[in-house]
This record gives structure tokens, C-alpha cells and sequence, in this order.
């Protein structure tokens, strides 16, 4: 049977009750990933949704200034698709799983700041957030909604609607970027880069170790929306598996953890995520 937006595969629902009866009792540390933000208009990299993009790599971004013009550019347009999306049924349900105690954090490698949104409270952003962006000299911090006024002061001509692919960290498909007009920092003329983990950037140690004492703490790991493609994600899966605590993942398509994991749930984290914690 093919599963449908408000569906489950007989195998996806059989997951779902394993998994529920290995989680009983126990409180939880989640993984997620972008294709937990697909249901809101987010596309993916790797998952069902994905983008054919590449994404910007930080020495890309740091060393050349049309990098810089080129990722502003694409960031003007697509930052505002990222900035109006909603928290989908699946954010919900996690966040209602926190209030009633089955989850006790949330690690995320999304910089969509929906988790919040739908009123998770104790959440670890891996990769920073899109609403935010630093200085790279003085470390100063600006909200994104001021760096976009800047940016349209400074290209008054540029369309912000413009019907473009986009991807998960705002990065809009447009041409045309050598003429783009790019701000400073307002208080040492410094470099403005998005206040996220670029491709090739490394993870503050401290938050790792926070992370990592959340996995260690709790009684299992639910992984969701994620490939685990990358080892940002894949080592808390690891850690869990060395304590043996049970790792369940809920993703379309493969994931790394597939044969590691006690079950991999091939579903929509939507709907999935709704029928583990909340029916």
C-alpha cells in the first residue's frame, strides 16, 4: 500500500507500536532534521523535498566576497519563504510530548526556529538559527528582519517575490547577483554572515558535550526528518547505541542508522510523529 499525506503503511503503523511499546516509561532525547520542516514549505537536502542546491560552505563564504554577494543575493529572496512558514503537525506533537513529560529535550539541526514556534521549550540548536546573524569581526548580533531592512535599502530594485527554488537554510535560486549591494556591521564595518553552521564550519565543542549529556541522561533517542548523512547528527545516534538505549528513526527514505537502529519508521514525521506520541 502507498502511503498518502494522512496515511501509514501497514509496516510504518507495526514500527510505530514497537516502538511505542520500547519507549514505554521512558523520557525521551529527539533528533531532528529538515524533513521535519517539509510539511511547513521547507524543502529538504536530501530527503523526499530536497533541493538540488549546493549549500555554502563556510570557507566558500569567508574567503570571497562574491560568495558573500552571491549567498545575500539569494538569501534576500528566499529568507522571507523560511520566515513566514509554520510549524506542521509534527512540530506540535513534539512540543505537547515535552509538556506531558515523554520528551525531556530536543536536539535539532534545523535553523528554522519552528520547534520553538510550536512551543518546545528545551531545544538545542546544533546549527544556530536563520533569524539571527553575526558579525564575524566584533561578534556583535543583529536580528535578521534588520539586516533585511538594510538589505533593501541597499537594493531598492530587487524583487523579494520572486517565484524561485529555494533550500533549507534560505538560499534562493536567482541569477544576477554580481550588482547586489551586501551591508556591514553597523558598529566595525565587519563581515555579516547568518548566525548557522555553514557546511565545513564545526559545531561549538561546549554545546556538543550539552548534547551529548542530554542523550546520556535519557532513557532512549527518537531520531526524525533526518538522513544522518553527516556526523553532526549521526554521533548522537552512536552515543546512544554504546549505552544501548533504544534509537527508533522516523524518516522517507534511507538514513545511516537504518540497520543500527531497533526500528526505522518509513513514514511522514507529520503524521508518524503525531500517531507514536499523542494517539
Amino acid at each position: 500500500m502507498e502511503q498518502t499525506e494522512n496515511q501509514l503503511t501497514a509496516a510504518a503503523q507495526f514500527g510505530i507500536d514497537y516502538a511505542r511499546e520500547k519507549f514505554a516509561g521512558l523520557k525521551l532525547c529527539v533528533l531532528t532534521g529538515a524533513g521535519m520542516s517539509t510539511d511547513s514549505g521547507i524543502p529538504d537536502y536530501r530527503g523526499a523535498g530536497r533541493t538540488h542546491q549546493h549549500p555554502m560552505t563556510f570557507d566558500r563564504f569567508m574567503g570571497s566576497f562574491e560568495a558573500q554577494q552571491r549567498y545575500w543575493a539569494r538569501s534576500f529572496v528566499g529568507w522571507s519563504r523560511i520566515a513566514q512558514a509554520k510549524p506542521n503537525p509534527g512540530h506540535f506533537a513534539l512540543a505537547l510530548a515535552e509538556k506531558h513529560g515523554t520528551i525531556q529535550s530536543l536536539i535539532t539541526q534545523n535553523v528554522d526556529g519552528l520547534h520553538q514556534a510550536a512551543g518546545s521549550k528545551n531545544v538545542y540548536e546544533l546549527h544556530g538559527r536563520l533569524d539571527r546573524v553575526v558579525c564575524m569581526k566584533c561578534g556583535t548580533l543583529l536580528p535578521r528582519a534588520e539586516v533585511d531592512v538594510m538589505l533593501t535599502e541597499l537594493n531598492p530594485t530587487v524583487r523579494k517575490d520572486q517565484q524561485v527554488e529555494y533550500s533549507p537554510d534560505g538560499d534562493a535560486e536567482i541569477e544576477a547577483t554580481k550588482d547586489f549591494r551586501i551591508p556591514h556591521c553597523p558598529k566595525c564595518r565587519g563581515t555579516l554572515k547568518p548566525d548557522v553552521v555553514f557546511f565545513g564550519e564545526q559545531v561549538e565543542a561546549t554545546l556538543v558535550e550539552r548534547c551529548m549529556a542530554e542523550v546520556d541522561s535519557a532513557g532512549g533517542l527518537l531520531v526524525a526528518g533526518t538522513s544522518l548523512s553527516v556526523n553532526s547528527g549521526m554521533r548522537f545516534v552512536k552515543r546512544a547505541l554504546k549505552a544501548e538505549k533504544p534509537v527508533v528513526i522516523i524518516n522517507l527514505g534511507p538514513t545511516k542508522g537504518d540497520e543500527l537502529a531497533l526500528a526505522k519508521i518509513e513514514a511522514n514525521t507529520s503524521v508518524a510523529l503525531e500517531r507514536l506520541l499523542i494517539d
